[in-house]
């Protein structure tokens, strides 16, 4: 089944440098099926699903562990097998020193006109992903980019709009 967020609904976790659950809302707990005990202490890919690739993952930790922010549509998986989408924004939280303590995520529902783009990308992505491995299903997002003339940032946040 495919659970769908509330328009005014955040989902909101933090994680330690090596992505373990920290802090997560109630909204989080009822949208992953989870108590707060089943999650603290638990690495945050305990919701992938598998039809997020690993691309698009791969890219999200590569750019916050440069302490940038990063903005994705990601599709996670329940406790009980079902599925949620949502409309991602990861950032690096820092100290006074400026280094990484760990990753501050706040997700929303997406627009579902944006999931019309981003699911059949993520279908094809793993396709190739799984023939050809991560890079060449990067490669489909980084030709789609190329081809619209927009970097990875321009193309998500303005598909969510």
């Amino acid at each position: 089944m495919l659970k769908v967020m509330r328009e005014d609904d955040f989902i909101v976790s933090k994680t330690d440098l090596k992505g373990r659950i920290t802090y997560t809302n109630k909204i989080f707990m009822e949208m992953a099926e989870y108590s707060e005990a089943e999650l603290l202490g638990q690495p945050h890919n305990i919701i992938r699903h598998p039809d997020m690739p690993k691309a698009v993952l791969k890219y999200l930790w590569d750019t916050i562990r440069t302490k940038e922010e990063v903005f994705a549509f990601v599709i996670n998986k329940t406790k009980n097998g079902n599925a949620y989408w949502v409309y991602a924004n990861v950032t690096p939280s820092l100290d006074a020193k400026g280094n990484i303590l760990g990753y501050y995520s706040v997700r929303r529902k997406p627009n579902p006109k944006a999931l019309e783009i981003i699911i059949p990308l993520y279908k094809k992505m793993l396709e190739v992903e799984k023939s050809d491995g991560v890079d060449a299903s990067f490669k489909i997002l980084t030709d789609i980019l190329a081809e619209k003339g927009v970097d990875y940032d321009e193309l998500i946040i303005s598909i969510q709009e």
